[in-house]
């Protein structure tokens, strides 16, 4: 799991692990998490996980937010090709690591209409394609607030 945001919570796993009559503390201890501080930080986990990986099994591998660290370490429309660069870059070795070891990948991403990042983009619904390798499913959720 690795973290961009600092929102990895062990207790919520601890909860669903009681919901489904698991035993926590076995859930836990098959969760690696790694919190990344900007995003050549966040390339760099990967390639950890990628040691990781090679000497244990594990089935999946989580990264939210995909683009939160990309969208505070390039700001502006100025560095707009370089963090599309890098991004892709990062993308490619999560690709490869999923390859490689046969891992499932869940990315989370906030979306937003500008480049810097004033207007998000307010809709939700799930996209999916399929390609002889790849399943892709992209569901979109959007917060809302409730006035009572």
């Amino acid at each position: 799991y690795i973290d961009t945001e600092g929102t990895f919570r062990p207790e919520r796993l601890r909860a669903v692990a009681e919901r489904y009559k698991l035993d926590p503390d076995d859930v836990l201890a098959n969760v690696a998490c790694a919190r990344a501080f900007n995003s050549d930080h966040q390339q760099q986990l990967l390639q950890q996980a990628s040691a990781m990986m090679a000497e244990n099994r594990f089935a999946i591998i989580v990264v939210d937010s995909a683009t939160a660290l990309y969208r505070t370490d390039y700001s502006g429309r100025n560095e707009l090709a370089a963090r599309q660069v890098h991004l892709g870059k990062f993308l490619r070795s999560l690709t490869n690591l999923a390859e490689e070891y046969g891992v499932a990948v869940v990315i989370t991403n906030q979306v937003v209409a500008n480049v810097d990042g004033s207007a998000p983009v307010s809709y939700t619904h799930l996209r999916a394609h399929e390609t002889p390798e790849h399943l892709v499913c992209r569901l979109l959720l959007e917060k809302k607030k409730h006035h009572i």
